[in-house]
């Protein structure tokens, strides 16, 4: 059996600057790169990648593929990708390829100490599949280029007091305006939404119909978000901005339409439905429902068999 080779791991910007044949960066930590100065786009022994830094880029006429994980996915014309890190990725790119755009990568140790260090882990956006990429209109890719060349006008300058002040400062402007963007990107596209939405519910539903959550008990957001082909973060912030709930709270509402069902259709008693649900703990089960019903599973039994017509 072969050994799987495992991924480079680019630890540092200058070591970037190295691989794709770039002058040495002029500051340790950031740096901004114009893509059309970019003649090398990777050593061809190198299979596939991870960085240690943050990878914010917006790419154009890129003609080739990235791959995550084991799909590949097509680029578009004006697409923003992110990358955090520790994600493994490799690209397959023409030998003609003319790339242009703007790449802003930043070490993690630069932002310790601000807010942004803990802010930057709450965007989903940094966990997106490649082709759940960022599109921008023109406007939008002006903005977002233009805090970009800021940052690097910035640590070109005498650095003094300020510079890191400022820079950090930037670039928590490009993730406020990335995630306006995502945002209305979802909007935007509230049809592809209102599918995968129909996909969530008959799955759910067929989930929980089974046997399959009394065998492998609740089902999980990776495994949910794999059924639609999408990732997890994407799947859960598309819903939250079509539902105003996560992927999990979809979860559980369907959980609790699927407990009060065999509640008031069997007189299984709440341990039995507990563990047909999956619970390992009636307790569990008992927490979660009066939490989302405000009742007990028992009370809730007895208010419906007082309402119900004889």
């Amino acid at each position: 059996m072969m050994k799987k080779e495992a991924p480079y791991l680019i630890n540092s910007i200058s070591e970037l600057h190295r691989i794709l044949q770039l002058p040495k960066p002029l500051h340790p930590m950031v740096s901004v790169i114009d893509f059309e100065q970019i003649t090398c786009f990777t050593d061809e022994s190198i299979k596939s990648m991870m960085y240690n830094f943050y990878s914010v880029s917006i790419k154009k006429g890129f003609e080739g593929k990235l791959k995550y994980g084991q799909n590949f996915y097509d680029f578009d014309e004006g697409i923003m990708t992110f990358l955090s890190p520790g994600q493994v990725f490799s690209a397959e790119t023409s030998p003609d390829l003319k790339l242009s755009g703007w790449w802003l990568i930043v070490h993690p140790d630069f932002l310790r100490n601000y807010t942004v260090s803990k802010t930057i882990k709450e965007y989903g956006f940094f966990s997106y599949a490649a082709n759940e990429a960022l599109h921008l209109s023109e406007k939008e890719e002006l903005q977002v280029a233009g805090l970009m060349k800021n940052i690097q006008q910035e640590y070109e300058s005498s650095i003094d007091a300020f510079s890191q002040d400022v820079i950090i400062s930037h670039i928590e402007l490009i993730l406020t305006y990335c995630n306006r963007f995502y945002n209305r990107q979802f909007i935007t596209r509230k049809n592809a939404g209102s599918d995968l939405l129909i996909h969530l519910e008959e799955l759910l539903s067929d989930y929980f119909n089974s046997e399959k959550v009394q065998e492998s008990g609740l089902p999980s957001v990776q495994y949910i978000a794999e059924k639609l082909n999408v990732s997890p973060n994407y799947l859960s912030d598309m819903l939250r901005a079509l539902t105003g709930q996560s992927t999990q709270q979809h979860i559980h509402d369907k959980l609790i339409e699927k407990a009060k069902e065999v509640l008031t259709t069997t007189s299984l008693s709440v341990s039995e439905i507990a563990y047909r649900l999956g619970f390992e703990y009636p307790q569990s089960f008992s927490k979660l429902f009066k939490n989302k019903t405000r009742s007990s599973p028992l009370e809730f039994r007895h208010s419906f068999l007082k309402i119900r017509p004889v």
